[in-house]
């Protein structure tokens, strides 16, 4: 397997304007939240960015999710069906 090219992954995606704007309005929303105490820093949440606006998540959930947001669905693909054992 290659070595992943960071580097080049931040020229092509993240350094976009479109990108810097995203990440902008994520850090303005985590600022907003511990301003209101909703979060803390080192709490071992994150702002989950929702169809509904953003919500208070457990950083773990919200990392693993495959449900919030319809890009995540497409980011992983159809996946594999578990195998179950057959019921006697």
């Amino acid at each position: 397997m290659a070595k992943r090219d960071y580097r080049s992954e931040y020229k092509k995606f993240q350094s976009s304007e479109e990108q810097k704007k995203k990440r902008a309005g994520r850090n303005k929303a985590r600022r907003k939240a511990m301003k209101n105490g909703t979060v803390k820093k080192g709490d071992g949440y994150d702002m989950s960015h929702t169809k509904n606006g953003t919500v208070k998540k457990k950083r773990s959930v919200n990392r693993g999710s495959s449900s919030d947001m319809p890009g995540d669905r497409r980011a992983r693909g159809k996946g594999q069906k578990k195998r179950q054992p057959k019921k006697k």
